[in-house]
């Protein structure tokens, strides 16, 4: 691969799962080393990146752990100080401690905390963890102070490998006006299309084994990569036809003594044609479908949530009341640990409310895909033997197998034991479970989860055209912008129920 990124244009690193984009990442970083070739940093730029080694700075105040970003201004603090400490110090070690502190002023050193306060801030990590250690900070939430370590020096060159994991809507919109008031060049690795759109001048793509730079963003690229495709496609035909016609003229003509010498020219305009090679695509799409029965269709009322009170160390709801028309489709919002995942549970009755009640209308059936799905995956059966348990009576061997085959499980793949499959392959095949069940109703928590682009994108279609009720968790701004009809945003002191898409919600925020 040969590709110059710059001047300040930020590139969304896409391509699908397994094709080596978190390799090159970390090979730009400087983490791994490639195997041939080189990598050229032009002097005096610094570079920063987003660290995936979350217990690496478990003995450290979070404040510190976020100013090691800049990696110059904390080793000229270090070694200040080292040399104050030191009771032996001599007069040049002063002097040198002297001249520290001129590189320390010069990188903003002394408004330093306050700035990285502000950026923790920013990811949502709250005041009172700010002078603690890490170790105090919960795993999901470390990766937050991580992002704001990468952000803190505003380098020259930032290299974000999925900066949105973790973070809900709201910290994600304030992450894309961070990144699009910088000047810096960045590369950035997402599954969130919205943020790409939102943040992204220019698209790397990763795919027929070579790297494309396409200018614009995510939307763009998926508009001009196509067109481009089938521009060749048309060419390759127009030139397999031509060469095909030409072909049989020689075939014709070249034994004739009168045509022989056209007969030749024919066959050296043969060798000038060219025909692309067109490479297989390393892109697949699952094939998604909710359907389910005529007969299990719902009308007016689906759900009656009445006078619900629950409450764990601290209450999550208290006197919740709404009701839900069928075939709403209904996204519930709000920050990381609000209490999101608990009221999907106490929808879909698998989690019994302190006080109130939650009615599904006679015919509802619910379809439940959870947030950690890892239990369901822990018998030591196969691909094949996992999916066949979740099919109809009538249902035989030849459906479950098409069944997989749409979800990208080849033949090989269906004796394979469901322990080892990845998150991704996990999800598939918790959408093959509700396909299967044929359910009028889908409750889903945070299902884009380890999923490529090509999945989201299926998956994204496959809701859209779901005629049942709707319920979903989810940070993916895309998904409740394209599939809500309602948003539900759960807040400290309240729970907002809008009547209306994403977009018109904000609105009404802004008010």
């Amino acid at each position: 691969v040969s590709v110059k990124f710059g001047d300040g244009n930020r590139y969304g690193l896409i391509g699908a799962n397994g094709c080596g984009k978190s390799t090159f990442m970390k090979i730009l970083a400087g983490e791994l080393e490639a195997t041939a070739g080189s990598i050229a940093l032009e002097s005096q730029e610094r570079m920063a990146w987003l660290r995936q080694d979350q217990f690496a700075y478990e003995n450290l105040r979070v404040l510190d752990v976020v100013m090691m970003g800049h990696q110059e201004m904390w080793a000229a603090n270090e070694e200040k100080n080292r040399l104050y400490a030191n009771p032996d110090a001599t007069e040049d070690d002063y002097m040198k401690a002297a001249e520290l502190e001129g590189v320390y002023a010069e990188y903003d050193g002394y408004t330093a905390e306050a700035r990285a306060g502000e950026l923790l801030a920013g990811v949502g990590i709250p005041n009172e963890l700010h002078e603690g250690l890490m170790s105090g900070v919960a795993p999901g939430w470390k990766l937050r102070v991580l992002l704001a370590q990468a952000l803190f020096s505003d380098p020259d060159i930032l290299l974000l490998d999925e900066p949105t994991n973790n973070l809900d809507i709201n910290t994600i919109r304030w992450l894309e006006n961070i990144l699009n008031n910088r000047n810096s060049t960045m590369i950035i690795i997402s599954h969130d299309r919205h943020f790409l759109n939102q943040v992204c001048t220019h698209t790397a793509d990763m795919d027929y084994a070579k790297l494309t730079i396409y200018p614009g963003n995510y939307d763009d690229f998926m508009e001009a990569s196509s067109m481009a495709r089938a521009q060749q496609l048309k060419a390759n035909d127009k030139a397999k036809l031509q060469i095909a016609e030409l072909q049989d003229f020689v075939r014709r003509f070249s034994a004739n003594a009168s045509k022989a010498k056209q007969a030749t020219s024919r066959a050296k305009q043969i060798d000038k044609i060219k025909v692309e090679d067109m490479k297989p695509s390393s892109r697949q799409y699952p094939f998604i479908r909710f359907e389910y029965d005529e007969k299990d269709k719902l009308y007016r009322q689906a759900l009656i949530v009445n006078k619900v009170d629950h409450a764990f160390d601290e209450p999550l709801f208290n006197n919740l009341n709404f009701m839900v028309e069928a075939g709403e489709r209904i996204a519930i919002i709000g920050e990381n640990g609000i209490g999101k995942s608990s009221l999907l549970k106490i929808i879909g009755n698998i989690l019994t409310p302190n006080s109130g009640s939650v009615k599904w209308t006679e015919k509802a059936k619910l379809g439940y895909f959870a947030q950690d799905h890892s239990e369901e995956f822990q018998k030591d059966v196969s691909v094949f033997e996992w999916m066949s348990q979740w099919g109809r009576p009538e249902d035989d061997d030849q459906v479950i197998r098409s069944m997989l085959g749409r979800l990208l499980f080849s033949g090989e793949d269906f004796k394979k034991k469901i322990k080892v499959l990845s998150g991704g392959e996990q999800g598939r095949m918790l959408f093959g479970k509700l396909m299967l069940l044929k359910t009028n109703i889908l409750l889903l928590d945070e299902p884009t989860n380890h999923m490529d682009m090509e999945s989201i994108e299926s998956l994204n279609t496959a809701l859209d055209k779901f005629k049942g009720t709707l319920f979903f968790v989810t940070h993916d701004r895309e998904f409740v912008s394209s599939i809500a009809t309602r948003i539900l945003d759960i807040r400290k002191d309240k729970i907002i129920d809008f009547m209306g898409n994403y977009e018109d919600y904000l609105s009404s925020q802004e008010d």
